[in-house]
C-alpha cells in the first residue's frame, strides 16, 4: 500500500453551496467485467470541496482466483499471492471513502464491484452518492470525440503514464476532474450526482468449478465458484394486458410495458423486480407499444432513447419512477 502526496491550494472561484464537501476519485482494476468478478487493486485520490487533491491511496487485493486479462492490467497471479484480501483492506478502503462523493469514469462499475465486495465482507461501504465524470463532461458539453479516460485526460492537458494502473488512473482522474468541478462551479452546473445504494441481496448460487490455475509462490488459488446478487431465472410472462402508454401526471397501470436503459443508483435486477411485482410488463427492448422509458441520461444516444424519441414514448428518470410505484392502478378486470 502507498500514501502520500498533500496539497492545500486551492480555487479562488465562489463557489456553489449545494456543491459535495468533498470527494474520493476511485479507480479499481478487476478480473473482469461480470457480476462475479473481483477486485484486484484499487486507488483512491481525496479531494477537498473545490477538488484539489488531499492524499492518495492504493492496494493490491487477492482475489482468490484467476486474475483475469493479465495482458490488460498487469496483475498476475504471482503479484497478487501475497496481496491483503478485501476484508482485510475494507476498514482502510472505507476510511478513504466515508463522507464523500465517490467519482470514478463510468461510476457505475466502480460503484458496484466496491459494493459487491463490501456486501461479500459482509459490511457496507458508507458512499451515499457518487458521480460518473462521463455524464459530467455531458453536462459540461466538452467537445470529446468519445467518452475514454484518454479522450477526458487529453482534453485537458493530463498525461497518461501507465493505463489500467488503478493509482495512475485514478491520478489521471483527479487530475481531469479538479477543472471540470471548476467549470461547473464557473458555469453554475447541477452536479450529475445519484444515490448509491449498498447492495445487500448476495447470495451464492451452485455452480461448477468454472476456473483453476496452478499456483505461484505462496499457494495456489485452485478453483472459485461464482456468485450473484441474485439466482438467473427467468420471470413469469406478465398476466395483465397492456393497457397503453403511461401519460404524465396519472397512475402507472398493472400490464404497461416498461424499459430501462443507462445507469441506475438501484442495481437494475432489483429495480425490474420491483416493477414485476407492481404487476408491470419488463421490457428487454424499446417498441411502439412500450408504455415507458426509465432512463436518468435522456440526452444519451442509446437506442433505445433514440427510438423513445422517434416513437415519442413518454421518459421518466429513476427517482420518478420510484414514486410511480408506489401506487400503481391495478389492471382492468
Amino acid at each position: 500500500m502507498l500514501e502520500d502526496h498533500t496539497t492545500t491550494a486551492s480555487s479562488p472561484t465562489e463557489w456553489p453551496t449545494a456543491y459535495p464537501r468533498g470527494y474520493a476519485v476511485v479507480d479499481v482494476e478487476t478480473t473482469g467485467l461480470a457480476r462475479d468478478d473481483r477486485i484486484i487493486s484499487a486507488a483512491v485520490y481525496r479531494l477537498d470541496a473545490r477538488g484539489e487533491v488531499e492524499d492518495h491511496w492504493y492496494t493490491l487485493v487477492n482475489p482468490q482466483r484467476d486474475p483475469g486479462p493479465v495482458w490488460i492490467h498487469g496483475l498476475t497471479s504471482d503479484v497478487l499471492a501475497d496481496a491483503p484480501l478485501f476484508h482485510e483492506v475494507a476498514e482502510e478502503f472505507a476510511a478513504r471513502l466515508d463522507g464523500r462523493v465517490l467519482v470514478a469514469h463510468n461510476a457505475v462499475f466502480d460503484w458496484q464491484m466496491i459494493a459487491r465486495e463490501y456486501a461479500r465482507a459482509e459490511r457496507e461501504a458508507p458512499v451515499r452518492q457518487r458521480l460518473c465524470t462521463i455524464a459530467l463532461s455531458k453536462e459540461l458539453g466538452l467537445p470529446l470525440p468519445n467518452h475514454k479516460l484518454e479522450s477526458l485526460a487529453a482534453h485537458f492537458g493530463v498525461v497518461q503514464q501507465r493505463a489500467h494502473h488503478a493509482l495512475d488512473d485514478a491520478r489521471v482522474l483527479a487530475e481531469a476532474f479538479r477543472p471540470s468541478l471548476r467549470a461547473a462551479a464557473e458555469g453554475g452546473v447541477r452536479l450529475p450526482l445519484l444515490e448509491c445504494r449498498p447492495l445487500t441481496e448476495w447470495a451464492d448460487r451452485p455452480a461448477s468449478l468454472i476456473g483453476r490455475q496452478a499456483g505461484g509462490p505462496g499457494g495456489g488459488y485452485g478453483g472459485y465458484r461464482p456468485s450473484s446478487w441474485r439466482p438467473s431465472r427467468k420471470r413469469p410472462v406478465c398476466p395483465h394486458p397492456n393497457p397503453g402508454r403511461y401519460e404524465d401526471g396519472k397512475r402507472l397501470k398493472q400490464g404497461m410495458r416498461v424499459a430501462f436503459s443507462g445507469d441506475t443508483s438501484v442495481e437494475r435486477e432489483l429495480l425490474e423486480d420491483r416493477a414485476a411485482e407492481a404487476g408491470l410488463h419488463v421490457a428487454t427492448s424499446l417498441s411502439r407499444l412500450t408504455s415507458l422509458l426509465v432512463t436518468n441520461d435522456p440526452d444519451s444516444g442509446t437506442s433505445k432513447v433514440v427510438k423513445a424519441r422517434q416513437f415519442g414514448t413518454p421518459v421518466v428518470d429513476e427517482a420518478a419512477f420510484g414514486q410511480l410505484l408506489r401506487d400503481v392502478e391495478p389492471a382492468d378486470e
